[in-house]
């Protein structure tokens, strides 16, 4: 168990953190939620103690072992990627080279020498120790983690540096999950996954041995993984016994059952105020009134906190366009000897809602830099339709503004003259109103640029939208906002993303884009992965489980602590069927006594009744001494191991 104690925590006039309090325990799959800026990273950083609170503290078991996985990393080793990973076990390693060392004296040492008998100790020692750390199986559980994070064997002798900072991420990632900490914590672990590693994460993470906190504006990654939510919002942490979807129904239902308790309250304390006016000059009710205006200082006031703030926006009606929308004709690409595109060819129709997916590396971003017109192909052909106005949302979007500008000057740079009028509202419906506007742009923060990068692409004249990961840095209540926009929308998309939650309920249409060339699947996202999985293809069934144990210590001290419990659980059973027995021998002897009196046959119903309980009692007796036979084998068996 991990203990959040007291944590207070501000910048300046912010509140971070308001007395935060919080238990983890063992199991736990918590997903912790709320809007960029709440305090969600610097909650992780705490418990990893990479940062400290103004107060507070974090109180954990001397074995427990917390892992940390941030947002941005980058593996700085030149060794080669299995090499990177296997470094996770540092124990196996150093007692494979403790191994290697006594080997070295056993060869060298004369056998009947002091050094000799030694070092064969040690090595025995040292391979029983290899042996309960199944130290045999060290490579393939390297191997399936990085292969299910989406690496191939080929990679496995390349050196980190040669992967880009994405990749670099998946290999700290795949450390962290070999290393198995008590507490593992994932900062948007599925930002740098294609659809097939995230699936492969999500089913990794089910059977992980110790707890989980994660944070992540994937909505279909928490419902499948959390039974926990943490949310923080405004300097405080709620806590709810289920996953997002059970948070959002719980917190509009506490939220409600607090605006029906602080409008009775309002009226009770509009009620008293009155009598108080109405009375405060009569001395015949003077010590009433005393009385009310004492009880009104007491009153904590119950106050319901405003909504956080939402964008709001929806795109402005299209023009309409020709069938044909966008027609991609055998688009080849290469970079050097690599070849990321063969013959891609594809057609969207007026109205389509699409999807693009498929693996990292495959090309999905290359191939909306191509149709978008940034990227020339080195042969086939792109063609809009019939009066097509495509805008682009580039995956990077967010790096092409100019941070010298304040907000207002990079949203007036993209309006053309006869829209400059809607900028200020416009932003003001990204959440950047008053002073906002004038804030430089290179102090925004990810979800900022990010809005700010969708109000530009709102100013433009379009009917076909092409969007490269529109969801990145966004939180599920700005995801939610851009989705029902998209949903209302009446022109045609193609949008690059992974986000199931965000996908499901706007696409009718999934391409997959693979060395093959690219495929058409109907239906949302959710029934493409299904598909995919009936194929064989994410080889989930074949993913071994992740080690039972983060440490054999821990692992000893669990199952210590687990028959402790089991032994404590069984004596209090014991005690508690003998007193029962105690109890109910008590009462059949008062009845014997009362048996043996001479006029008790006669009676009639009584004595019938009494013989009833008698004989009740009995059999209840019977039953309790089988119980305590059954228990009290049990507690022998437990205590003799």
């Amino acid at each position: 168990m991990i203990e959040i104690r007291e944590l207070r925590l501000s910048y300046g006039a912010r509140t971070i953190f308001d007395n935060v309090s919080a238990v983890i325990n063992k199991g736990d799959r918590i997903g912790l939620v709320g809007s960029n800026g709440a305090g969600k990273t610097t909650l992780l950083k705490i418990l990893a103690g990479a940062e400290s609170p103004d107060s507070g503290s974090i109180l954990k078991p001397k074995y427990a072992t917390i892992g940390y996985l941030p947002q941005e990393l980058v593996v700085s080793a030149q060794r080669p990627l299995f090499e990177e990973a296997e470094s996770a076990f540092e124990s196996i390693l150093a007692l494979r080279e403790k191994l290697a060392q006594a080997d070295e004296v056993i060869r060298t040492a004369s056998p009947s020498s002091a050094e000799y008998s030694d070092a064969l100790l040690e090595m025995g020692e040292i391979r029983h120790r290899l042996e309960d750390a199944e130290e045999s199986k060290l490579r393939s559980r390297v191997e399936t983690v990085l292969m299910g994070l989406g690496f191939k064997m080929a990679d496995m002798a390349r050196p980190c540096s040669e992967f880009s900072g994405g990749w670099q991420m998946r290999v700290a990632l795949a450390k962290l999950l070999l290393t198995e900490p008590t507490l593992l914590m994932l900062d948007e672990p599925t930002n740098h996954l294609d659809i097939e590693s995230v699936a492969w994460l999500e089913d990794y993470l089910k059977l992980y041995p110790g707890s989980i906190l994660v944070v992540s504006h994937d909505r279909a990654f928490l419902n499948a993984l959390t039974n926990r939510t943490f949310h923080l919002s405004k300097g405080r942490l709620d806590s709810y016994s289920g996953n997002y979807d059970f948070f959002e129904a719980e917190s509009a239902a506490r939220r409600r059952t607090l605006e029906h308790t602080a409008e009775n309250q309002r009226r009770s304390i509009e009620k008293t105020e009155k009598f108080i006016e109405r009375f405060r000059y009569k001395s015949s009710k003077a010590a009433q009134v005393q009385s009310r205006i004492k009880a009104l200082d007491k009153i904590e006031r119950i106050e319901v906190e405003s909504d956080e703030k939402e964008i709001h926006f929806k795109f402005p009606e299209p023009e309409r366009t020709g069938q044909i929308v966008l027609d991609v004709e055998g688009v080849e690409k290469s970079f050097g000897a690599h070849r990321v595109l063969n013959g891609v060819s594809m057609r969207l129709e007026r109205g389509d809602r699409a999807a693009l997916v498929g693996v990292n590396g495959a090309g999905k971003t290359t191939l909306a830099k191509i149709i978008a017109g940034v990227m020339q192909p080195d042969a086939g052909s792109v063609k809009l339709g019939l009066n097509v106005k495509m805008s682009y949302f580039a995956q990077h979007q967010t790096e092409e503004l100019d941070k010298s500008n304040d907000v207002l000057e990079e949203a007036l740079s993209a309006a053309p003259m006869e829209r400059k009028g809607e900028v200020r509202g416009l932003l003001g419906s990204f959440l950047f109103t008053g002073d906002d506007v004038l804030k430089k742009v290179g102090v925004l923060s990810g979800g900022e640029k990010n809005r700010l990068a969708l109000a530009k692409m709102l100013l433009r004249d379009f009917n076909f939208l092409l969007l490269d990961e529109p969801t990145n840095h966004l939180d599920m209540n700005s995801k939610n906002i851009l989705a029902q926009a998209l949903a209302s929308y009446r022109g045609t998309y193609l949008i690059v993303s992974h986000d199931r939650a965000f996908l499901d309920p706007i696409v009718d249409k999934v391409y997959e884009l693979g060395p093959g060339g690219l495929k058409v699947y109907p239906g949302n996202l959710t029934s493409y992965v299904e598909r995919i999985k009936s194929e064989g293809r994410l080889n989930l069934k074949n993913s071994p489980a992740p080690k039972k144990s983060a440490s054999a210590y821990w692992e000893r001290k669990a199952e210590a602590s687990k028959k402790r419990a089991e032994i404590s659980s069984l004596k209090k059973s014991v005690e508690r069927i003998e007193a029962e027995i105690a109890a109910a021998e008590g009462d059949v002897a008062k009845i014997e006594a009362e048996m043996s009196e001479p006029d008790f046959f006669k009676r009639g119903a009584q004595c019938s009744s009494t013989t009833e309980a008698y004989n009740a009692l009995k059999t209840k007796i019977e039953k309790l001494y089988r119980e305590w036979e059954e228990c009290s084998e049990r507690l022998s068996a437990a205590q003799s191991e």
